[in-house]
C-alpha cells in the first residue's frame, strides 16, 4: 500500500509540473492557434535563472525564505521577458503567413535557445540547491511522500486557482477569452489584440519557469536539454486533454503523470515514454479533439 501511495504522489507531482508547462501551450494555441515549440526551452531557462539567482543570494548569506521569494520572482520575470521577446521576434511577423511558417520558426527558436544555453553554461548536469526544506510534520511519511512533492502539489493547485480567477474575472482575462473566440471581433470592439497576445506569452512563460524551478529543486540537477523532453511531454498532455482548453491541459497532465509513474513502478522505467505516447496515440485515434472535446478545445 505504501508503494502505491508513493507512486500516486510521484505521478501527481509529475502531472503538476507538466500542467504548469502545458498551460503555456494551451493558452497560446487558444489565442493564436500556434504550437509554441520553444516553450520547453523557456522552462529550462527558468530553471537556470533560478540556479544563478539562488547561488548568488546564498553567497551573501540571505535567509532561505528571502532566497525562495526572490528566486521565484526573478525566474518568472526573466522567463516572461524571454516569452515576450520570442513572440515579437519569431511569431508576430508570421501571423499572416501560412500555418507551416510559424511552426518552423518555433522549432528553430527551440534549437537556438538550447544551443544558446549550451554555449553560455555547460553541456554537463549542474547540481541545483534544495530550496524546499524538509518539514518536521512529514517525518512519519518521509519515505513515501517528500516535502518537495507536497510543495509542488500545493503550489500548482494555488496557481491553477489564481489563473482560473484571472481568466474569468480580470479585464485582461476577459480580453483573452474574447480574442480566443473571435480575434477580428475583439479588435472591432476595441481590444488591443497585440497586447493580449503578449500577455498570454508572458503568463505562460512565467508559469513554465516556476515549474522549472520546482522540478529542478525536486530532482537536484539541471542541464540545457531538460526543456526538450519536458516540453514534448507537456505538449502531449495538452493534446491529451484537448489543446486550447485550460481544464483539459490540467486533466491531461495529471493523467500523463500518473500513467508514467505507475508504468515505471509496476512495469519498467524503460517503458515510461512508451506508455505515455501510446496513451496519446489511443486518445488521438478514438477522440482526436482530446478528452474534454470540441467546444472546450477552442476556448481559453
Amino acid at each position: 500500500m505504501d508503494y502505491f501511495v508513493e507512486l500516486l504522489f510521484s505521478g501527481l507531482t509529475r502531472g503538476s509540473i507538466y500542467a504548469l508547462i502545458a498551460l503555456g501551450y494551451t493558452m497560446v494555441y487558444g489565442i493564436i492557434g500556434l504550437i509554441n515549440f520553444a516553450h520547453g526551452e523557456i522552462y529550462m531557462i527558468g530553471a537556470f535563472t533560478a540556479l544563478i539567482v539562488s547561488t548568488v543570494l546564498s553567497i551573501y548569506n540571505m535567509p532561505l525564505p528571502a532566497i525562495i521569494v526572490l528566486t521565484v520572482a526573478a525566474s518568472a520575470i526573466w522567463a516572461g521577458a524571454y516569452g515576450y521577446t520570442i513572440e515579437k521576434l519569431a511569431y508576430k511577423p508570421l501571423r499572416r503567413a501560412p500555418r507551416l511558417s510559424p511552426l518552423i520558426s518555433a522549432i528553430g527558436m527551440s534549437i537556438f535557445l538550447q544551443n544558446y544555453v549550451l554555449l553560455a553554461q555547460t553541456p554537463d548536469f549542474l547540481p541545483f540547491p534544495a530550496l524546499i526544506p524538509d518539514f518536521p510534520f512529514m517525518e512519519p511519511i518521509a519515505g513515501i511522500v517528500g516535502s518537495s512533492d507536497l510543495v509542488i502539489l500545493a503550489t500548482t493547485t494555488v496557481i491553477m486557482v489564481l489563473l482560473s480567477l484571472f481568466i474569468k474575472f480580470t479585464r485582461t482575462g476577459k480580453a483573452m477569452r474574447a480574442t480566443s473566440q473571435d480575434r477580428t471581433m475583439a479588435m472591432l470592439v476595441g481590444i488591443n489584440v497585440n497586447r493580449v497576445i503578449s500577455a498570454t506569452f508572458i503568463t505562460g512563460s512565467a508559469l513554465a519557469a516556476i515549474g522549472g524551478l520546482l522540478i529542478a529543486s525536486h530532482v537536484g540537477q539541471i542541464n540545457f536539454f531538460i526543456g526538450f523532453i519536458a516540453g514534448i511531454k507537456a505538449f502531449t498532455a495538452a493534446v491529451l486533454g484537448g489543446i486550447g482548453s485550460i481544464p483539459g491541459a490540467v486533466l491531461g497532465s495529471l493523467i500523463l503523470g500518473l500513467t508514467e509513474s505507475f508504468a515505471t513502478g509496476y512495469v519498467s522505467s524503460d517503458y515510461e515514454d512508451v506508455f505515455a505516447f501510446s496513451l496519446l496515440v489511443l486518445i488521438l485515434i478514438f477522440r482526436p479533439s482530446g478528452l474534454l472535446g470540441k467546444a472546450a478545445a477552442e476556448k481559453v
